[in-house]
């Protein structure tokens, strides 16, 4: 069962899509920068390929895996790779205002979340919400039976859940920071 809500995905993304483009004309990437930023963006996608590949949303509370550790994996890795893009592209103020907007946009969907779950899985939600933090990991996994920090990843769930579609974006945001660094097109 899905609950249908006011879908801050759309949101989320037509605000990102707004800061990307003048992003993507006014950034200075250089291969240092591109160093620099790139692991930020891949342990990003890591973070949120094993989150969607670790869980059926809205089916069933998801509280192994990465969510053994965090309530929100697949945010935490948006915010690692945002600001692995905006470090390679070498605009410090375009990494502070990705920040504002991870902040103020994020910070709105995770409290819809949590009032959206806490209604569809009672009790269960309000006592895994009270022990898991939502962005900084646990040191230590929580534990609601035995078997719930255990492997449960599963491809068919990240394809399900269209996490290719991130790992194909970060790839062709890269692969136009290199061309920029490389022949310097776009952008005063």
């Amino acid at each position: 069962m899905r609950i249908v809500a006011w879908d801050t995905g759309i949101f989320r993304r037509v605000i990102a899509w707004a800061l990307t483009l003048p992003f993507l004309w006014y950034c200075h990437p250089t291969a240092t920068l591109l160093l620099l930023g790139t692991p930020f963006s891949v342990l990003g996608l890591l973070v949120r390929g094993w989150a969607a590949g670790s869980i059926d949303k809205d089916q069933e509370l998801a509280t192994s895996g990465p969510y053994a550790y965090l309530r929100n994996p697949l945010y935490l890795g948006t915010l690692l790779i945002g600001i692995g893009v905006t470090m390679a592209g070498g605009a410090g103020e375009w990494t502070l205002l990705f920040l504002a907007y991870f902040i103020a946009v994020y910070g709105m969907t995770i409290s819809l979340e949590h009032s959206r779950l806490s209604e569809l899985f009672g009790q269960a939600y309000r006592e895994y919400a009270s022990s898991v933090p939502s962005l900084i990991p646990r040191v230590v996994p929580y534990r609601l039976s035995r078997d719930s920090v255990g492997c449960n990843f599963r491809f068919k769930r990240y394809y399900r859940n269209k996490e290719w579609e991130a790992a194909l974006g970060v790839l062709a945001m890269f692969s136009f920071l290199a061309m920029k660094a490389i022949f310097g097109w776009l952008g005063p």
